[in-house]
């Protein structure tokens, strides 16, 4: 451990591991400060990564070279694949993981990087002197100098658990201190902040259900992959479990509403509209007769369930009274309370779309600071953070990722244009090019993009370039391969597509409905059937099938960058600019968009605007122009 890094990394979450892998891989001399190196990438509500548009998202971490992937496979004991009934476009990854394999998986990979150290320690300040000149402070009064710093707190910004009323227990997550001074030193440095609230649900002993009264929920069988670059071992698989909330709950909640935290008045924060507590529930959606709870494992070498749905601020004997109303639970011991956790974050319109604090050059922020909720959201945004970190301290471009590129990008965009006013989630319905932002496609959309800001490591570099070879023979291969009558009749008569009469080329046959890539590859012996390349498979099957559609997304997509084309200067006097409507010059002043493209996504300018907007900047680079000039000739 030295006393003086290129980059120092604040939090250890699922942001901050990202955070300072990606600036160790990109060459920086990079610290991680966190109060409990136990906890790396700890799970701290659910077990579980993706979902869908969660599941893009988490392999797109993993195509830049990021942690989550390998982790996830390393500790996945539950897989499913959401929406596999719909297109391909939404279709969504999701593993149930070991809560105790994951933070494994992490370390193992951050141990692997040869310039990252990892030292445990509470963060107290932060000092900034000029640009490049950080002093980060720890609470044994620890000081490490930087030229950038990530900042990645997650809840722990003056957090404040609340179980029942009585005002809650000051806590960043169960059991552990809140970061009190940091919060007050980022707020001294005149950013502004603001207050959300989350939660969890209360976790039960799986020995106490009666599974006799709930539904299993068996996992796909698929030997599916997170990662790209490294084929982790599949651990021992398990079952879930769902089961559904009624009338007795409900009584329960509504006679001990008054207790609750969040309707007791001791909860100001606003919370996730998209994963609302049990108490939300009842009183949002006073006519639905019930809600799904999910039973999911906590890991191998425990009983314990997690019961997805019942997130809640009620006191813990209320807890255990709705608990036991609930089919399958009536004699269930519960082995945790749920509760509620209260916590500042920044607003993101303070960030660049390279997530730099825009009045203080070289430091970053990452996750929950920024008002997301999820740990994807929070990788994705740690993985660029501290890519961009990295590449602030060697003076080169910040790498920023489009809206037609990835949901990463899409995620970041949202924030630094539009804000929030809730925990912000990712849903496919945010991104406009769905089709090209799939979780089939995300390494050869990433990969060789990682590859070149640096990314990437050499055995990264290498299972890239395989995998992308492999995929090019695949598309080869149905391209120039004609399958006999007697070799793809059955499949076609099973996909009710009808029968040929002389040799079709593979390509051809794959247009038509309900016939898929795996099984023609089958059916013509290609050398490549095997699970290993499922995805490559199901990636050249939506290339084929989607090809119309895929070309219309690109070239929508072209005519946007096209927009985007035009740039709009730092500094820019909007609230000068009388042509705009006022609402419209107060967003762009407060946002700064950096393209026309970016100011056309935030929310109150119109289309008129843009065009005002235009005219206005041409004239203001004309009278800059001239001043200029002036200038010289005196």
């Amino acid at each position: 451990m030295k006393s003086r890094y290129d980059v120092v990394v604040i939090g250890g979450g699922h942001a901050g591991t990202e955070a300072a892998a990606a600036s160790a891989r990109l060459g920086c001399e990079t610290l991680l400060l966190t109060p409990d190196l136990a906890r790396l990438g700890q799970m701290s509500c659910n077990p579980a990564i993706g979902g869908v548009a969660k599941g893009v998202v988490a392999r797109e971490v993993d195509a830049l070279g990021g942690a989550m992937g390998r982790a996830t496979d390393s500790a996945r004991i539950h897989f499913r694949m959401l929406n596999r009934s719909k297109g391909p476009a939404v279709w969504g990854p999701r593993a149930q993981c070991d809560r105790g394999l994951y933070p494994r998986g992490v370390r193992q990979v951050l141990d692997e990087l040869g310039k990252l150290d990892l030292f445990q320690e509470l963060v107290t300040d932060l000092r900034i002197g000029g640009e490049g000149d950080f002093e980060v402070v720890t609470r044994g009064d620890l000081r490490f100098s930087a030229q950038a710093v990530v900042v990645t707190t997650g809840t722990f910004l003056r957090g404040k658990i609340h179980v029942g009323g009585g005002g809650g227990i000051s806590g960043g997550r169960a059991g552990e201190a809140p970061s009190v001074e940091l919060a007050e030193a980022l707020e001294e440095a005149g950013l502004e902040a603001a207050r959300f609230k989350t939660g969890t649900p209360p976790r039960i002993d799986g020995r106490t259900v009666d599974f006799q009264k709930v539904k299993v929920q068996e996992g796909h069988g698929e030997d599916f992959r997170f990662s790209l670059y490294t084929r982790e071992a599949i651990p021992e698989q398990r079952s879930c479990w769902v089961t559904w909330t009624g009338e007795g709950l409900r009584t329960v909640v509504k006679e001990n509403l008054e207790r609750s935290a969040l309707y007791g008045g001791e909860i100001s924060g606003r919370g996730p509209r998209y994963c609302p507590s049990i108490e939300d529930k009842i009183v949002r959606f006073p006519d639905s007769p019930r809600h799904q709870v999910f039973l999911e494992p906590e890991g191998l070498e425990t009983q314990e369930l997690y019961v997805n749905g019942l997130s809640t601020s009620l006191p813990a004997d209320v807890q255990l009274d709705f608990l036991r109303t609930i089919p399958g639970l009536e004699e269930v011991v519960m082995t945790k309370v749920g509760y509620a956790i209260e916590y500042d974050y920044f607003p993101p319109h303070q960030l660049s779309r390279s997530l730099e604090v825009k009045q203080i050059p070289g430091l970053f922020f990452a996750g929950q600071i920024n008002g997301t909720t999820g740990y994807e959201e929070a990788a994705g945004q740690g993985v660029m953070a501290g890519a961009n970190a990295a590449l602030r301290a060697q003076g080169r471009d910040p790498f920023v990722l489009d809206r037609d590129q990835a949901y990463i990008g899409v995620l970041i965009d949202d924030l630094v244009t539009k804000g929030v006013d809730e925990p912000y989630r990712l849903f496919t319905s945010r991104a406009e090019f769905r089709l090209l932002l799939r979780q089939d496609n995300a390494g050869r959309r990433l990969g060789p993009v990682a590859k070149e800001v640096g990314l990437l490591t050499d055995q990264q570099e290498e299972a890239l370039q395989n995998r992308l070879n492999q995929e090019d023979g695949i598309r080869v291969w149905f391209s120039e391969t004609a399958l006999a009558p007697a070799a793809v009749n059955p499949l076609l008569e099973e996909a009710e597509a009808g029968p040929i009469k002389e040799p079709v080329r593979a390509r051809e046959l794959l247009k038509r409905p309900g016939v898929h890539a795996s099984a023609l590859a089958k059916a013509g012996e290609a050398p490549f059937c095997t699970e290993e390349l499922e995805d490559a498979l199901t990636a050249v099957e939506v290339e084929v099938k989607y090809a119309g559609y895929v070309t219309r997304e690109s070239d929508r997509a072209s005519r946007l960058r096209e927009q985007a084309g035009f740039i709009l200067p730092p500094g820019l006097p909007f609230m000068e600019f009388i042509t705009l409507s006022y609402e419209a010059r107060e967003k762009l002043d407060r946002i700064q968009p950096g393209t026309l493209a970016q100011a056309g996504r935030i929310p109150g300018v119109s289309p008129a605007d843009l065009q005002n907007l235009m005219m206005e900047v041409r004239r203001w680079r004309g009278k800059v122009g001239a001043e200029e000039e002036s200038a010289e000739e005196e």
